[in-house]
């Protein structure tokens, strides 16, 4: 009778350590997962609508570098992407076209303090398909335009320039009948060089992007507002430090030349 109860005493803790050492490796599991998915970091990036080729590349350095970071970019004119930050839309950055949708956001202390800064800047420039016969800004006054695309003034930045640029040489009245107003500078690229529109008023980095494009005439800085792109963190951001890293790495050398790879100026 011993000699069983032995027996059975052996075979219980044999199959009570079998048990314990299978389930080792799951808990072990589950607490790598948990620690991948704690590590995981996905930052909102809001950006002018002329950034996407050069963010495109940006995204990918910085994965190198930030491997658990996920850059989701939002791309949009400036002045929409100023009105879904107000309303709340999910942003760590804003990389803005133009200044007053930053100083908008900044007035409504909706920027964290130390990190608005001027990235890049750019050019305006007359385009139209790679066969136009124009050769500079004194066209569009002229029978051979019937229609100008250009961003809608409110909301696109590189409208207000060409605003301005209408401004500065007196031709406003003359070409106002003329103007197709598009929601952002790609779709103002888009009908220039399809036909839609004869020209139209871009960014030279938009210009530079396209293969159907041809560029007329590179208007003089003179005829509109400095062109800078403004960066912020979005005080709201629930990963401020990880934005701020961000931020950080838009102006590394390896940054720099993807921008002057496409065309943009530093700031």
């Amino acid at each position: 009778m011993k000699k069983k109860i032995g027996a059975i005493t052996i075979l219980t803790l044999m199959i009570t350590s079998l048990l314990i050492g299978c389930g080792a490796p799951n808990t072990s599991s589950t607490k790598s997962n948990d620690t991948t998915t704690e590590n995981s970091i996905q930052l909102n990036i809001s950006a002018a609508a002329s950034l996407k080729e050069a963010m495109t590349d940006i995204q990918a350095e910085f994965k190198k570098t930030k491997p658990n970071v996920t850059l989701t970019v939002n791309y949009g004119a400036s002045g929409s992407l100023q009105q879904q930050i107000e309303q709340g839309a999910p942003c760590d950055v804003f990389i803005s076209a133009g200044q007053s949708q930053m100083e908008a956001l900044d007035k409504k202390s909706l920027i964290l303090e130390n990190t608005k800064k001027d990235l890049v800047k750019n050019d305006l420039v007359l385009v139209g398909p790679k066969d136009t016969t124009l050769t500079n800004l004194s066209d569009l006054t002229s029978d051979k335009v019937k229609k100008i695309a250009v961003g809608e003034p409110k909301s696109v930045p590189a409208g207000q320039y060409a605003d301005e640029v209408f401004t500065k040489l007196g031709i406003k009245d003359s070409v106002s009948s003329k103007l197709v107003f598009a929601k952002d500078v790609k779709e103002v690229l888009a009908w220039s060089t399809s036909g839609n529109t004869e020209v139209g008023f871009v960014y030279k980095s938009d210009a530079l992007s396209s293969n159907s494009c041809k560029i007329i005439e590179t208007v003089p800085e003179d005829k509109h507002s400095p062109i800078t792109y403004p960066i912020g963190v979005i005080k709201s951001s629930k990963n401020s430090e990880d934005a701020k890293a961000f931020e950080d790495f838009l102006f590394t050398d390896t940054c720099k030349k993807i921008f002057e790879k496409y065309g943009y100026g530093l700031a």
